[in-house]
């Protein structure tokens, strides 16, 4: 992932450093105020060969779905089967500072989500949703590989319906296995819920903080973990990151695919955010690991 506290400048370079190592994803953050998340999607798709680049995640209250199914197809068509988004609720704090807070969080979520879903897909679509309404709404340039459209979401009714609607779903930073495997138990009741998506892939978002110095972990991790902790509604103590010597971080991303996850976004914190993921692809690789 490239976080958002980076400057916007410093994106290309990651991207191709990325591009030529054993890395699928390129995760981005849209959170307001950063920068923005379709216009930095483009540059990385157009500057990298392989990389599939995701947007974790674009607010349902900030996005018209019809605008975002336009952005979503361009990208789809120029670099096919390269681009993944995800649709969460957004931050309430933030969405209040912008005047797009709504009371129909989840069917402003499952509307926009459907609707996305079907544009790509060639629509027409009307719809006259509690929240999205559309009215004969068509792309005249549907991609011909519709590119995932993931929900991003942590409460038990969110999930479910992420399952029920949505090609995947991103759990956020601070969850490991045991979190992982109760989302999924959510999903799955979604999932069995008629005209679901056939295909659902699970993306896990996590902290890494990959140093051998744990005075340097501390520093690093302790701030953003009491801020994610007061948003999960849990203990500091209770919120999963990804710390340690790099052969320590491949055993915690190797729990995270043996608790269901089919994709592990690492976050990195504190300093060489490169040199951590090539410390940790490392590790993955080794013997003791099992490549």
């Amino acid at each position: 992932m490239f976080d958002c506290d980076r400057e916007p400048e410093e994106l290309v370079g990651f991207a191709q450093a990325l591009d030529v190592l054993r890395v699928d994803d390129f995760w981005l953050v849209e959170d307001l105020g950063w920068g923005g998340a379709i216009a930095s999607a483009a540059a990385v798709l157009a500057s990298t060969q392989r990389l599939r680049v995701g947007i974790g995640i674009v607010p349902a209250p900030l996005r018209n779905p019809a605008l975002l199914a336009m952005e979503a197809a361009t990208l789809a068509r120029l670099y096919p089967g390269r681009f993944v988004t995800g649709i969460g609720h957004g931050v309430s704090e933030w969405m209040a500072q912008v005047g797009a807070s709504t009371p129909q969080k989840l069917a402003l979520l499952e509307e926009t989500i459907r609707a996305v879903r079907s544009l790509l897909r060639g629509g027409p679509v009307t719809l006259d949703g509690r929240a999205v309404h559309l009215r004969d709404v068509q792309l005249w340039h549907p991609p011909a590989e519709p590119p995932a459209i993931l929900a991003g979401v942590v409460r038990p009714r969110s999930l479910e319906l992420s399952g029920r609607v949505a090609d995947g779903t991103i759990v956020a930073e601070g969850h490991g296995p045991r979190e992982v495997a109760a989302a999924l138990a959510h999903i799955d009741k979604g999932r069995a819920a008629p005209g679901a998506p056939a295909r659902h892939e699970l993306t896990v978002f996590t902290y890494l903080c990959a140093d051998d110095d744990a005075a340097r972990v501390r520093a690093a991790t302790d701030r953003i973990v009491a801020t994610q902790a007061a948003w999960l509604g849990v203990e500091p103590a209770d919120v999963f990151v990804i710390a340690g010597p790099a052969a320590t971080a491949a055993k915690a991303v190797r729990t995270l695919w043996d608790a269901g996850a089919q994709t592990v976004v690492l976050r990195p914190l504190g300093d060489d955010r490169l040199g951590q993921v090539r410390a940790v692809l490392a590790a993955l690789d080794s013997p003791a690991e099992g490549a």
